[in-house]
């Protein structure tokens, strides 16, 4: 093990930077990774239930009360609280003001806004380390083809021991950068997937929900002109 970090122990403030820049950004993506393989795991089995739930409940309060605790990351109820929140908007505010119709508008979107935050947290940081790690290994090989290069126009005679460490250092380098990239990469693609159907159960319950509190508010607001 010590004669593998040799290069390392060796190595300038270049090596020693780059090598300690992929490791950092190893280490953040895989906590980003294990994090949210837990996160999507809840989300994927929460937001349907919780979607079941909201239809068969007897009213928009009670389909709160019931989320209570079953929707752990806090996906849909806030979707179904801002709803409440709008039938019982005042008109005393600005926000009270507008229509029933935009009134639901604006708070379902907030609310589902600030659902897919959550769900996409992380996402950022994964496409940044996939993208950015090889060109990072990459300057770690350049900089050991450096050094070999430099070993060779120097004097004496040109031996592989002389040769090694450099043209090792280049070759762990783009190793290492590989190797942080590719699970970011892979981990960035899966959640996409699994966050494009998370989002379109969301979308659709949000969207369903203002439908039918438009629609209520329509048919209320007939029989108060009758």
């Amino acid at each position: 093990m010590n004669s593998s970090l040799a290069w390392l122990e060796h190595g300038d403030f270049v090596t020693k930077a780059t090598a300690a820049l992929l490791l950092g950004m190893s280490v953040a993506s895989w906590v980003v990774i294990v994090w949210k393989a837990w996160l999507m795991r809840r989300a994927r089995a929460d937001v349907p239930r919780c979607t079941a739930l909201v239809w068969q409940a007897a009213s928009l309060s009670a389909a709160s009360a019931q989320l209570q605790g079953v929707d752990r990351d806090a996906l849909v109820r806030p979707m179904v609280d801002a709803a409440v929140v709008a039938t019982r908007q005042s008109a005393s505010t600005l926000a009270g003001q507008g229509s029933r119709t935009q009134q639901l508008t604006r708070m379902l979107r907030d609310a589902l806004h600030a659902a897919l935050k959550r769900l996409q947290f992380g996402q950022v940081l994964l496409a940044t380390v996939g993208s950015t790690a090889p060109f990072v290994g990459l300057l770690g090989t350049v900089w050991g083809i450096y050094h070999a290069l430099t070993a060779m126009a120097g004097g004496g005679q040109v031996t592989i021991e002389r040769l090694a460490g450099p043209v090792g250092e280049a070759l762990i380098m783009t190793a290492a950068g590989l190797a942080v990239a590719i699970p970011a990469v892979l981990a960035y693609n899966v959640y996409g997937r699994l966050l494009g159907a998370l989002e379109s159960d969301l979308e659709g319950l949000a969207h369903d929900l203002r439908e039918l509190l438009a629609g209520d508010a329509a048919v209320s607001s007939a029989a108060a002109d009758e």
